[in-house]
C-alpha cells in the first residue's frame, strides 16, 4: 500500500473519530443545572474521555463515578474514573457496579442524574442476579461473544441476567431525573441498546430471551437458561412512571461518523460512498460482499465509477472457530484481502475507541498483495483466517493500526479505496 494511500484511509478514520468529540457533543446537548445536586455516572470504554469532557463544559457543581475498560482512563478532577475488563467482566467491574448504585443513591427529585453511556458497558457493569455469581455471568458473555450472534441479540439476553441492565440503575436513581447522553455503537442508534441501557428501559420480556436463544440455537449454560426460564428479576418496562421525567439523548453515532469521513474524501477529490452505516453479519461473510461490490467497480467501473471510497459501519460479529488472535475488523480485513487478492485496492477497517478485540490494535491496513505477502512469508491466509488469527497476519507485515484509544465508541469504521 502506498504511503498516501495509507494517510488517505487515516484522515477518513481521524475524521470519523473528530465527528465523535466527546467535548463537542456534549456541549451541544446538556440540560440545565437543577436546583439541586448534580451527580454524574457512566459506563463504556470512552466513559472517562467523556467524564473529563463533561468537567470543562459543566458550569455548575458536580460530583461522579464513571467505568471504563482497563487502560482507558484519562486525567479527571471531580469524577472518579473506575477501571475494569472488557469483553470479559471482572471483580473490579463488581465493584464499579456497586459504585453507581451507590451514586444515585439518597437523592430527590429536585436532583439531577446525568448519565455518560457509551459501548462497553454491557461488559464493564457485571450485576448477577441473586443467586447468581460473577462466573455465571462470565460464563454467559463468554458464551455470546463466541456464539456469532449479532449484538441485539446478545443485549437482549444479557438484559434478563442482571440487576443493572435493561434501566434498571435509572429505576434505583427515581425519584430523581435521568439524563442519558449516549454514544452510539449500535446499528439504528436504539438507546436501549447501547452498553444494555443501564439507565434506558426498552420492552424486551423474558419470553423474547427464550426466543431468540432457540432461534440462534444458543449453547448457553445450564444455570443461565434455569434463570431465563423464571420470571424473576423482570426489567422494569419503558411504560413505568419511574422514567417518566427522564431524558434520552444520542450526541453521537456511526451515521454521523461516516458521513464526516465522506466528507473528508470529498475534500481529497475522491467520491465517497456510504453502504450503510448498520452492517451486521459474520465478518468474513461481510468481507466477501464488499469484495464482490470491489471487483465489479474494478472490472466494469460500476456500480459506482472511479475513483471511489467505500464506507462503511455497524458492528460484525465473529464465529470462533480456532484459538488465534484478533477482533472482528482485521478477521473482516483478512477475508477481505483472500477475495481481493492481486485486486487494485487499499482498506483499513478499525473500532472508532481504537481497540478491536481485546488485543491493542484498533484494525488494521490491506490491499491486494496482503495474501502474497503472507504467502512470501510462509504464511497461508486461509489457514491464518480459519484459527481466527488475523492480529498475527497483520503483525507479520507491519499492517496493524494502533491509534491508541480513542475516547469514543461509534463501532466500527470500514473505507475501501478503489482509485
Amino acid at each position: 500500500m502506498s504511503p498516501n494511500d495509507r494517510a488517505f484511509l487515516t484522515d477518513l478514520f481521524n475524521a470519523a473519530v473528530r465527528a465523535a468529540d466527546a467535548e463537542r457533543v456534549l456541549a451541544e446537548n446538556l440540560p440545565s443545572p437543577p436546583k439541586g445536586k448534580t451527580v454524574v455516572i457512566g459506563a463504556g470504554k470512552g466513559a472517562a474521555h467523556l467524564a473529563a469532557a463533561f468537567e470543562k463544559v459543566w458550569k455548575a457543581p458536580f460530583s461522579g463515578v464513571v467505568v471504563t475498560r482497563h487502560g482507558c482512563a484519562c486525567p479527571t478532577g471531580t469524577i472518579r474514573v473506575l477501571e475494569a475488563a472488557h469483553p470479559v467482566p471482572d471483580d473490579a467491574g463488581l465493584r464499579a457496579t456497586r459504585a453507581l448504585f451507590e451514586a444515585v443513591r439518597d437523592l430527590g427529585p429536585d436532583d439531577l442524574v446525568v448519565a455518560l453511556i457509551c459501548g462497553g458497558g454491557s461488559a464493564l457493569l457485571p450485576a448477577p442476579p441473586e443467586g447468581m455469581t460473577l462466573e455465571d455471568e462470565i460464563a454467559l458473555n463468554q458464551a455470546l461473544l463466541a456464539s456469532g450472534a449479532p449484538i441485539s441479540v446478545m443485549n437482549a439476553i444479557r438484559k434478563q441476567v442482571s440487576t443493572i441492565k435493561g434501566g434498571r440503575l435509572a429505576a434505583a436513581a427515581a425519584p430523581t431525573r435521568v439524563v442519558s447522553l449516549i454514544v452510539s455503537d449500535i446499528p439504528y442508534d436504539d438507546p436501549a441498546q447501547v452498553a444494555s441501557g443501564p439507565t434506558v428501559p426498552d420492552a424486551g420480556l423474558r419470553s423474547d430471551a427464550r426466543q431468540l436463544i432457540q432461534d440462534w440455537n444458543l449453547d448457553l449454560p445450564a444455570r443461565i437458561l434455569d434463570w431465563i426460564s423464571s420470571e424473576r428479576g423482570q426489567a422494569p418496562l419503558p411504560t413505568d412512571p419511574v422514567f417518566q421525567h427522564n431524558d434520552v439523548r444520542i450526541i453521537a453515532s456511526a451515521h454521523l461518523s461516516l458521513e464526516a469521513a465522506a466528507e473528508t474524501a470529498r475534500t481529497a477529490g475522491i467520491t465517497p460512498v456510504i453502504l450503510s452505516d448498520a452492517i451486521e453479519g459474520e465478518a468474513r461473510d461481510v468481507a466477501r460482499v464488499h469484495a464482490a461490490i470491489m471487483r465489479e467497480i474494478i472490472i466494469r467501473n460500476r456500480p459506482f465509477p472511479r475513483p471511489v471510497v467505500l464506507l462503511s459501519g455497524g458492528e460484525t460479529t465473529v464465529t470462533l472457530r480456532g484459538k488465534g488472535r484478533g477482533g472482528r475488523n482485521s478477521e473482516f480485513l483478512l477475508a477481505l484481502a483472500i477475495a481481493g487478492a492481486d485486486m487494485p485496492f487499499a482498506a483499513l477497517a478499525a473500532d472508532t475507541d481504537g481497540l478491536d478485540g481485546s488485543e491493542n490494535n484498533a484494525g488494521a491496513f490491506a490491499d491486494g498483495e496482503t495474501a502474497p505477502r503472507l504467502r512470501a512469508l510462509k504464511l497461508n491466509p486461509a489457514t491464518l483466517l480459519n484459527n481466527n488469527d488475523a492480529y498475527t497476519a497483520f503483525e507479520a507485515l507491519g499492517d496493524l493500526f494502533v491509534p491508541g484509544p480513542t475516547g469514543t465508541n461509534v463501532n466500527d469504521f470500514r473505507a475501501i479505496l478503489i482509485r
